[in-house]
């Protein structure tokens, strides 16, 4: 029987594959894979969820505008500089779709977030991945990996999986070299859990760089990861174009309000950002305390460069009821958790590192897991 002609690209691309047990009902693993917050929605953001679910059978707001205004305020800038979408993965995919003409190539690093160039092929735009340098983007480089057909280029800072962040001089002296013409995208998922001095957000170049665009996230510090809520930052210039791209009613009701009052209760959101920084540390310590190599994370994770050595840890740490992050001959990253499930992922990395458990079943699974920004 003839089946319908789809892309051809989808024959080759990976679907994806959660994580070995994260959503069963029972027996769940300690979920350090997904970049979650272990924390629970505060009380008001679940009465906020609440007093919305009763008028889930009206289309949302397909602008988002009361959540942009309150954005707005947050950041300090106009109404106009904010696209609102169903989590920054959307954005990066409207991004991709509004840039996408025949022979356009998007720049990012890798490993980087592993969306990148599967949508980048979704969008039949050609990927430019260029390795890490130290764990860290090679920003001279990539900007030599630029060229006319270059429409795109994403730098993730903080890195993911690695949790490293680039050096503000570099960052300042890449933008001035990515041409004005070309699109750059700064992902800052993660930059509510950075706490190195000598960081800045690309917010700050907004003015004077107006191909440059910020993309955050209400997945990760703010908790909001199962309602799918991220925000893009540009000149408004840019904004009013890549508004067309949007799909109309993307983030539904219950996700708009539930963000307006996670940005009411910042403070209080951020007093557990702060306690998982805290730990993060904490995690760290005891890893390089114990002869582990891992890299200082401005995120709420941590990478383990094991190389080939990463499937073979990741099923250990599934045997041992945790799920972790697993980039076959990559390493591992680590999401920071509850205290509790940090302890316990510090024993089984000892146990692994003073043991070699390397016999496991030929059918256990590694553990990988991709998860939305």
């Amino acid at each position: 029987m003839s089946l319908p002609r789809l892309r051809a690209v989808l024959d080759t691309m990976p679907s994806y594959q959660p994580t070995e047990g994260v959503y069963a009902a029972e027996h769940r693993p300690r979920p350090l894979s997904a970049n979650e917050s272990p924390d629970s929605p505060l009380p008001g953001i679940t009465d906020a969820i609440a007093r919305a679910g009763g008028t889930v059978n009206r289309y949302p707001d397909p602008g988002c505008e009361d959540l942009t205004r309150a954005l707005a305020r947050a950041h300090g800038i106009d109404e106009d500089r904010i696209v609102v979408g169903a989590g920054s993965v959307s954005l990066l995919q409207m991004l991709l779709q509004a840039i996408a003409e025949p022979g356009a190539e998007v720049v990012h690093a890798w490993p980087s977030f592993e969306l990148y160039p599967v949508l980048a092929e979704l969008a039949g735009v050609s990927s430019v991945a260029v390795p890490l340098l130290d764990a860290t983007h090679d920003l001279r480089t990539m900007a030599d990996r630029i060229t006319p057909r270059t429409r795109l280029v994403v730098v993730c800072n903080p890195n993911d999986p690695t949790g490293t962040i680039a050096d503000p001089d570099e960052i300042a002296r890449f933008v001035a070299r990515v041409p004005p013409t070309c699109l750059l995208a700064m992902d800052e998922a993660y930059y509510e859990y950075v706490r190195a001095p000598e960081a800045a957000s690309a917010l700050g170049y907004g003015a004077a760089f107006p191909n440059m665009v910020v993309l955050r996230t209400f997945s990760k510090a703010y908790g909001l990861a199962g309602l799918r809520v991220g925000y893009l930052v540009g000149d408004p210039r840019v904004v009013r174009k890549l508004r067309k791209a949007c799909l109309a009613y993307a983030v539904n009701t219950v996700a708009q309000h539930a963000a307006m009052e996670a940005l009411a209760l910042r403070d209080r959101l951020m007093d557990r950002v702060e306690t998982t920084v805290a730990d993060r540390g904490r995690v760290h310590h005891a890893l390089r305390r114990d002869g582990w190599s891992v890299p200082a994370s401005e995120a709420n994770f941590l990478w383990l460069p094991l190389g080939e050595d990463a499937p073979a840890f990741g099923r250990w740490c599934t045997h041992q009821g945790i799920a972790v992050r697993v980039f076959p001959g990559e390493g591992v990253r680590v999401t920071i958790g509850s205290r509790e499930d940090n302890d316990v992922f510090l024993a089984a990395a000892e146990t692994w590192r003073t043991t070699r458990p390397w016999a496991m079943a030929p059918g256990d699974r590694t553990g990988c897991e991709t998860e939305d920004e």
